[in-house]
């Protein structure tokens, strides 16, 4: 028995493709794990399997039709999609990946899957031409960005007699997915984890209108707590100005200069987990001006800095409240990788993850990222362009091993 599906609830909305027959060995495999499973078929679904044959398995009523007044007198569409621990769409097809990335809801797998605040998981399955497609590699792109999970699709032969990648994952690659995905929020949930997360630019003021600050945007380090915050850790956000919106289930602390991040930080210790993503301003003015400073006749205005504190720095040489695992951010603009290491050693911390802010479609301000974490033994282990809300994902994973 594995005990970390026993009882949960899976929500499986089978989709319109060859592969939806698939879903019957899956819902056995989780049937003898004691998984409570609820089935929407919709519509092109119903030309490959029957609802008979799914109700026989999951004992319980198949779910087709939106304006069904059956259905609806006894559960409607939004609790159905609050009954569950997860969302899974098997066969996830291409069209079905438009409607959830356009927001359309014309049925009830979509109305459903537009309404529900759990988690999503796609199965995707298609024809290779149909995977590779720009618009599906777009659709896929915004999905990530939503917070979708995708298990697959693998490379294979195809229904249609060729070969390549867009072939369904095996049911015993989801239930493995969904065994791993409910065994890392349960293990969380038991250590009663924290974490801090710093994300955005700080402000350095020469006066009471003008400051010095930089083009960080945050949405890296606000995606990774809300990803944290995700898979159970109490998680808090320590954020320089910007005007993302707060993620679901994270404290949020807002402050404007590095002196105000680092008071900030002290407060939250101890943590289990500090990750340092924010863009920290390394100088403050020697001497702030009270009152605006005026333009003089001089052609020149000279102003002098003082070195800030490091708020990386002091989190991970703390001997006491030391967080246990201690992740850095470098933005580099060249010798990303020699210069993010020699980061890692001067900090004393535990990871560092860097990235080049030149590249110009995965600078500061973009949805997209690409980036290599460096560990304490100098391992490399890159993270492709994708999604900040995917690379998040991937970053917290690696983040959860380190305390199983």
């Amino acid at each position: 028995m594995t005990d970390f599906l026993k009882g949960k609830k899976i929500l499986l909305i089978i989709g319109g493709g060859i592969s939806a027959y698939k879903c019957l060995d899956l819902i056995r495999l989780l049937k003898k794990q004691q998984v409570e499973i609820k089935t929407i078929l919709t519509k092109g679904g119903k030309n490959f399997i029957t609802p008979l044959s799914i109700t026989s398995l999951t004992q319980n009523k198949v779910y087709e039709n939106i304006f069904d007044s059956k259905n609806e007198s006894e559960m409607d569409h939004i609790s159905l999609s609050r009954w569950c621990d997860i969302i899974l769409v098997a066969p996830a097809t291409a069209n079905s990946m438009a409607k959830f990335a356009s927001g359309k809801a014309d049925d009830l797998a979509s109305t459903i899957i537009l309404a529900s605040n759990k988690q999503v998981a796609l199965v995707p399955a298609m024809n290779v031409r149909m995977w590779i497609h720009k618009t599906t590699r777009e659709n896929m792109s915004k999905l990530f960005d939503f917070g979708y999970l995708s298990i697959g699709p693998t490379t294979g032969d195809m229904a249609c007699g060729e070969f390549g990648e867009g072939k369904m994952s095996s049911p015993n690659d989801i239930f493995e997915y969904l065994k791993t995905y409910f065994k890392d929020r349960d293990i969380i949930k038991n250590k009663k984890l924290k974490a801090m997360v710093t994300a955005g630019p700080t402000r350095e003021y020469l006066d009471p209108v003008r400051y010095l600050s930089n083009l960080s945007s945050g949405k890296q380090g606000y995606a990774i707590a809300e990803s944290l915050a995700k898979f159970g850790i109490k998680t808090t956000l320590v954020s320089g100005p910007t005007e993302l919106r707060t993620p679901e289930n994270v404290e949020i602390i807002k402050v404007e200069t590095a002196k105000q991040m680092l008071s900030e930080v002290k407060k939250l210790l101890p943590v289990n987990i500090a990750v340092c993503s924010a863009a920290v301003s390394d100088y403050s003015l020697e001497n702030y001006s009270k009152e605006k400073i005026k333009k003089e006749n001089n052609d020149k205005l000279v102003l002098r800095f003082k070195k800030n504190p490091d708020i990386l720095e002091y989190l991970a040489n703390h001997n006491s409240l030391r967080p246990k695992l201690v992740v850095g951010f470098a933005a580099e603009t060249h010798e990303i990788i020699k210069r993010a290491k020699e980061k890692l050693s001067k900090k004393h911390c535990d990871w560092i993850i860097a990235n080049n802010v030149l590249n110009s479609s995965i600078d500061f301000n973009y949805d997209i990222n690409k980036v290599s974490i460096i560990y304490k033994n100098n391992k490399i282990e890159k993270i492709d362009r994708n999604s900040k809300t995917f690379i998040a994902y991937e970053i917290s994973k690696k983040i959860i091993s380190n305390f199983y």
